[in-house]
């Protein structure tokens, strides 16, 4: 596989190709997230320019790092992939002494990004009213699971519970389906890339009227804005929209795999089908299958049609065929068939790194392709409190303060 290899671990803020300016140089973030809403939305400031400096508490640091068992401990793959572009501060903010530094580091900076329940923040004296007082061009971001307010506002925010809560579960492709988790980080991811856009608009209104604001953004209302049209749906007609149970679509198992149909955007999508899966007559003609009502209507009778004649040839024999009829599908692939894939490399959407614990690392390239001043990685994920002394004596703190620091055990 090749991948694109990273050279530049400089602090520089530049384009490694081109030597532009990075859309978010110059802008300095103090970022207190963890697991991995929060990391994904400030990887992506650090991708794009931003100085990031993770704050994680002494020596278990951000939970990500212990969330799998792995040779490299808390360097593992879960950590290293969220992290890029930080610098990492290692400090006791339970502690008087800590707090304070932190503050200074706050007063100094252009965004606050945080993923702690509603409260934790303020409780730690690092609310938004607190800290615009010092520095009122703040920008400061939250992520939570349900908000501030509301009879949800104290429960934890974790992905799965908020794909239960949204509804998001309850939709299956067939009522004889269990109830299941969705096998990857959707709430998180979808709610990071909201928190994202969300800096992003908070710092171009500061740029025409000088002063920041509170950004807050939720797990919740990113999986009920997920469903907008489901959600609209619902709304004004009281039914329920299931892209899922559409009569043609569906994912069919072959003699080696399995493929994905989705029968639509054509005059007569079954007519098509009927041809690419090889039947002797055109199911459309079929009184049962003639009309999208009577396919809905039947569409267990329908599928079940589909299912037995794909089962019976491999899936590039029908992928084949249905390229060739116009119809919409796509092999079911693994990962690891997907990492490999020749798009995935076209899209450069694969680096290659070095770090001082885990050796070479591989990990995903942002997705956001800018033709002059695309995404760099200037620094992988830091080690716990890595750059505890040089960020400190960039805040203005003499070397005998740090040296206090560290032997008070705030520093570590």
């Amino acid at each position: 596989m090749s991948t694109d290899t990273v050279n530049d671990t400089s602090n520089s803020a530049s384009d490694v190709t081109t030597g532009s300016s990075l859309p978010l140089a110059g802008i300095t973030v103090v970022d207190f997230t963890q697991v991995f809403m929060g990391p994904s939305c400030t990887q992506l400031l650090g991708d794009y320019g931003a100085d990031v400096v993770k704050v994680e508490k002494p020596i278990t640091g951000d939970s990500a790092r212990n969330s799998v068992p792995d040779k490299d401990g808390q360097d593992n793959p879960i950590f290293l992939s969220i992290n890029r572009n930080k610098r990492g501060l290692s400090i006791d903010t339970k502690s008087d002494d800590g707090r304070e530094v932190v503050r200074e580091l706050i007063s100094r900076a252009d965004v606050v990004v945080s993923n702690f329940r509603a409260g934790v923040m303020e409780r730690m004296g690092f609310g938004y009213e607190q800290l615009k007082k010092h520095n009122p061009q703040l920008v400061w971001a939250s992520g939570t699971g349900f908000g501030a307010t509301g009879p949800y506002a104290k429960l934890g925010g974790q992905d799965v519970i908020n794909q239960a809560y949204s509804g998001l579960m309850w939709r299956r492709s067939s009522e004889n389906d269990p109830l299941t988790v969705y096998p990857t980080t959707l709430c998180d991811y979808t709610t990071g890339m909201h928190l994202f856009q969300g800096i992003l608009l908070a710092l171009r209104s500061r740029d025409v009227t000088g002063i920041g604001q509170k950004v807050e953004v939720t797990m919740y209302d990113s999986m009920l804005h997920m469903q907008m049209q489901e959600a609209s749906m619902q709304l004004n007609r009281g039914f329920e929209v299931n892209w899922g149970r559409m009569p043609l679509t569906g994912v069919f198992p072959t003699t080696d795999s399995a493929v994905c149909i989705v029968g639509g955007f054509t005059a007569d999508p079954l007519t098509h089908i009927s041809n690419a899966l090889e039947f002797e007559v055109d199911l459309s003609e079929d009184p049962r299958f003639a009309t999208f009502e009577s396919q809905v209507e039947n569409r267990s009778e329908l599928q079940q049609l589909l299912a037995e004649q794909i089962a019976t040839n491999t899936t590039a024999h029908w992928v084949n065929r249905l390229e060739d009829e116009g119809v919409l599908n796509a092999p079911v692939r693994t990962l690891a068939d997907t990492l490999a894939d020749e798009q995935t490399i076209a899209n450069g959407m694969i680096l290659e790194s070095q770090h001082p614990s885990a050796g070479t690392f591989k990990m995903l390239n942002a997705p956001i392709h800018l033709a002059d001043t695309p995404a760099t990685v200037r620094r992988v994920a830091p080690r716990l409190g890595e750059h505890n002394v040089e960020i400190l004596q960039e805040n203005g703190f003499d070397n005998e303060e740090i040296r206090r620091l560290q032997e008070l055990g705030v520093l570590k």
